[in-house]
C-alpha cells in the first residue's frame, strides 16, 4: 500500500514539474479533423497519459506513416483520443498504437474501440502499448494478455541482445534476417502470453544480455505475439524503444508485414 501511494505521489510530482515524460493526463472529448476520403486507412496513435517514450514517437510516427505510404495506403496520425468512435473508425483498417501509454481512452472510447476490433478491424500495438499502464480488462485479455513488470535500468537500460524468430512461417515474420541482433529497451512481463491464448512469434534470447534476476523469463521471453482469437487481427511488439530501432531493416519489414496483415 505505502509503496503504490509512493508511486502514485512520484507520478504525479514528476507530471507537476514539467517532466517531458510525464507530461499531464489529458481527456480528449472532441474528435479532431479526418482528412477526407480516407478509406480502409491506417489510424496512428501515440497518445500518453501515461510514459511518454520522447525518444522515438516523432521518428516513429513518421517511419510507420512512410510504411503506409508504401504499402498504397493512406494514414493519418494523432494524438487525439476521442478519434476512437465508431464514425471515424470506419474510415481506418488498422489502429497503430504507437506507444500510447496510460488511461488514454475514455469508457466510451473504449467501447468503439472494441466494437472496431470485434467488425474485424487491426490493431499493431508497439512498445509501451504493452506496459503495466493499461489496465482495462478488454484491453488487457484483447491486445497483451500478460503484464509487464520493468526493463533493465542504469547502465544496463539499452543493451544489444538477440531476437529469434520462433515462427518465420507466419506473415509478420516473413522476410526477417537471422541471426538478428538489436539494441534496444527489452521488456519483462509476469508471465508467457501463450498461456493466455497468444501466439508467439519472436523472443529474446536471455544469453545474449543482462536481464538481472528480477526480470529473467528464462528460455521462454517473448517480445512479439499476435492475438489468434480476436476477431481483428492483433499485434504486439514489445521492441522500440530507440528511435534508431525503426531504421532497423528487420523492425521495418516487421511493422510492415504487420500493418498488412492486420489489415487482411
Amino acid at each position: 500500500m505505502l509503496k503504490t501511494l509512493a508511486m502514485i505521489l512520484g507520478v504525479a510530482l514528476a507530471q507537476a514539474t514539467g517532466n517531458p515524460h510525464l507530461p499531464p493526463k489529458v481527456v480528449d472529448t472532441t474528435p479532431p479533423p479526418v482528412p477526407a476520403g480516407l478509406k480502409d486507412a491506417v489510424l496512428i496513435v501515440s497518445k500518453t497519459n501515461g510514459w511518454r517514450h520522447i525518444e522515438h514517437i516523432p521518428h516513429s510516427n513518421e517511419v510507420i506513416a512512410g510504411i503506409a505510404r508504401d504499402l498504397g495506403r493512406r494514414s493519418f496520425t494523432t494524438e487525439n483520443a476521442a478519434v476512437f468512435n465508431d464514425r471515424d473508425l470506419r474510415r481506418f483498417a488498422v489502429v497503430v498504437l504507437n506507444s500510447a501509454s496510460g488511461d488514454f481512452l475514455t469508457p466510451a472510447q473504449q467501447a468503439a474501440f472494441t466494437r472496431f476490433v470485434a467488425r474485424g478491424g487491426g490493431v499493431v500495438a508497439l512498445h509501451a502499448a504493452g506496459d503495466d499502464s493499461h489496465k482495462e480488462p478488454w484491453y488487457d485479455a484483447t491486445i497483451i494478455g500478460t503484464t509487464f513488470i520493468g526493463h533493465p535500468n542504469g547502465d544496463d537500460h539499452i543493451q544489444p541482445a538477440r531476437v529469434v524468430v520462433d515462427r518465420p512461417q507466419h506473415p509478420v515474420m516473413a522476410g526477417v534476417t537471422q541471426p538478428w541482433t538489436l539494441s534496444d529497451e527489452y521488456y519483462s512481463f509476469s508471465a508467457n502470453p501463450a498461456a493466455r491464448g497468444m501466439t508467439v512469434l519472436a523472443r529474446v534470447d536471455e544469453g545474449s544480455y543482462r536481464p538481472g534476476a528480477k526480470l529473467a523469463m528464462g528460455a521462454e521471453h517473448p517480445v512479439m505475439w499476435v492475438n489468434p482469437r480476436a476477431k481483428g487481427h492483433v499485434f504486439y511488439s514489445a521492441l522500440g524503444h530507440n528511435p534508431e530501432a525503426y531504421d532497423d531493416p528487420n523492425m521495418r519489414r516487421i511493422l510492415a508485414n504487420a500493418i498488412r496483415w492486420a489489415a487482411k
